[in-house]
């Protein structure tokens, strides 16, 4: 199948989900949002444009796999799995942060091949193919060489308290001994704020796949490291997720990990 092919799909997905976003954004009421757990929301933009994203990949690709974050689960036939995030930041989306982003990842037998991470409000595409590079509008990115003294850190967390416990006592350590440590609300906008260079890391206790598969290939393919909490090389099946420019891997890792 022609990678060609596969990344157009991609593309055209994320603008499509993100311009049906992007009318909604600004006239969204909070009260369009309805809780899925104590500390995640759901809204009818995001069912919207996971409608979009899978009908999309469906229309050209039937035997797909897919696993998106509303629905779950899509079986299919081949051996090509998408994992998406039809609104990464709906808490930001809610109240009008232009901090949110659609995230398309693609696997191919296990082996992440493809990730886009598009955020609308503020019109920038991220693009990575594997062993292809990392691209912003169509610009090749790159991680930050900035290994210190104070650098940038961010965070976010799932939701069980455990997680949030864990990043809380994360942030505490940076935000004091760092310049800055900050939680922006979209994983998928930080891992690609991390293979831009704008920041040096991110690290996420109980890592969702949809939120970071895409964002992970774009740190991998910008020169950065993505690992789980024990520094084996991030999976689908990780449940924590580190990313870095690789310079500051090991402080981060040593900092998440402090008892």
């Amino acid at each position: 199948m022609s990678d060609n092919k596969l990344r157009a799909l991609a593309v055209t997905a994320a603008y499509s989900a993100g311009e049906k976003l992007l009318r909604s954004y600004y006239k969204h009421n909070r009260s369009d949002a309805k809780f899925k757990s104590g500390h995640e929301i759901v809204t009818k933009s995001d069912l919207a444009s996971e409608k979009i994203i899978i009908t999309t990949i469906k229309k050209h690709f039937p035997e797909h796999r897919i696993l998106s974050e509303e629905v779950g689960k899509i079986p299919g036939s081949s051996e090509y799995l998408w994992v998406v995030d039809p609104l990464d930041g709906t808490h930001n989306f809610s109240m009008h942060n232009p901090l949110w982003a659609v995230s398309l990842a693609l696997f191919r037998k296990e082996q992440l091949i493809l990730g886009v991470v598009f955020a609308p409000a503020l019109n920038e595409l991220f693009l990575a193919e594997k062993d292809g590079g990392a691209w912003l509008n169509g610009k090749r990115i790159k991680v930050s060489s900035y290994q210190g003294p104070k650098v940038i850190n961010t965070f976010c967390h799932g939701s069980k308290v455990s997680d949030i416990k864990k990043a809380l006592k994360y942030y505490n350590y940076h935000k004091l001994h760092d310049l800055d440590c900050r939680q922006l609300g979209s994983a998928s906008l930080e891992l690609a704020y991390t293979a831009g260079g704008r920041l040096e890391s991110i690290v996420i206790p109980g890592a969702n796949s949809w939120d970071v598969a895409a964002g992970v290939l774009l740190v991998k393919e910008a020169g950065g490291r993505v690992t789980d909490f024990q520094n084996k090389a991030w999976n689908l099946k990780s449940t924590d997720m580190a990313a870095s420019n690789g310079l500051v891997h090991k402080e981060i890792l040593a900092t998440i990990n402090k008892k």
